[in-house]
């Protein structure tokens, strides 16, 4: 089965920092991540909040809306509560047919905050443990009975960070709830991605390509920077620009019969690094490697 080439907005406006890309608008977005190749793409802050307004914008460009992020705070509200929060963002995935919802748990996060050191992110004792994974796996089973999937997603200076957390979350909760693997998040936390496709491979939903490079993680981690001081500095970039090697990647992906998209995410400030240049080397680089590893990419 092929796979399909999303990206992210992050690269041109960065909804956690308005001031990265602000000025740069939707339409700018979208045309440029058409232009450099991909079917799809990610919601952000710029987007229509109302499918009668998102969908002709995005046949416009010929893209489909391939998920998004939702911020999640079970950890304090009820799953009727988060019900009711999701239900603008959920109505729209599903008319947008999108294949599935980003779902992180940012309650207690310092991904936002520059003075927060990635060793001090929130975690939870066992007792917390117990009860969030049973409210996680509530809501897992209302999205799929909606018909819209729940894809974890892990997350630097979260409760989910470490590949141990994300193991220990998939371990615990219903086969409804799925997974979003973000290399780049899963090696800044020092695990392996290969191995969690391998363990999880019917959990997996989603896959988020998001590049480090070398010399900038081994500084943030050695220093022990916020995570907002990392990504400023360069830590993330698209794939080919980084240290991930994707083949090793790709080949597991293929033999567990994948089908699903594989997005370019890459927090950027687009004042340093070009969106238009970077999207379309982050795609020359996947249609590269998926062809030396004899997987196939959908067209539209």
């Amino acid at each position: 089965m092929p796979v399909k080439l999303g990206v992210a907005p992050i690269a041109w406006s960065n909804d956690d920092m308005p001031e990265l890309g602000g000025d740069t608008t939707l339409e700018q977005c979208l045309e440029e991540a058409s232009q450099a190749g991909y079917i799809g793409i990610e919601s952000g802050g710029k987007f229509p909040k109302s499918s009668s307004e998102l969908i002709p914008k995005l046949e416009k460009y010929n893209l489909k809306l391939c998920s998004g992020w939702y911020g999640a705070n079970l950890r304090k509200n009820s799953v009727e509560d988060e019900k009711k929060l999701i239900k603008e963002q959920l109505q729209l995935f599903k008319d947008c047919q999108a294949p599935c919802i980003v779902f992180a748990e940012v309650s207690g996060s310092i991904q936002s905050d520059p003075n927060r050191r990635l060793s001090t992110r929130p975690q939870m004792e066992s007792d917390e443990w117990k009860k969030y994974c049973h409210k996680i796996s509530e809501m897992g089973k209302y999205l799929e009975d909606q018909g819209m999937p729940l894809a974890y997603h892990h997350h630097m200076g979260t409760i989910i960070e470490t590949q141990k957390d994300t193991e220990r979350l998939l371990d615990n909760t219903h086969e409804s709830v799925k997974l979003t693997l973000d290399t780049g998040h899963m090696l800044f936390a020092k695990g392996e991605s290969i191995k969690i496709i391998e363990d999880y491979k019917t959990r997996l939903k989603h896959v988020h390509c998001k590049d480090i490079r070398k010399n900038i993680l081994e500084k943030s981690l050695s220093k022990d920077l916020s995570f907002r001081q990392a990504f400023l500095e360069g830590a993330f970039t698209v794939p080919g620009d980084g240290c991930i090697d994707y083949k090793p990647l790709f080949e597991v992906l293929k033999k567990n019969n994948y089908s699903g998209w594989l997005v370019v995410e890459a927090e950027q400030d687009p004042a340093k690094a070009n969106p238009l240049e970077y999207a379309i080397k982050g795609f020359k680089y996947l249609s590269s490697t998926l062809g030396k590893t004899n997987i196939q990419i959908y067209q539209n």
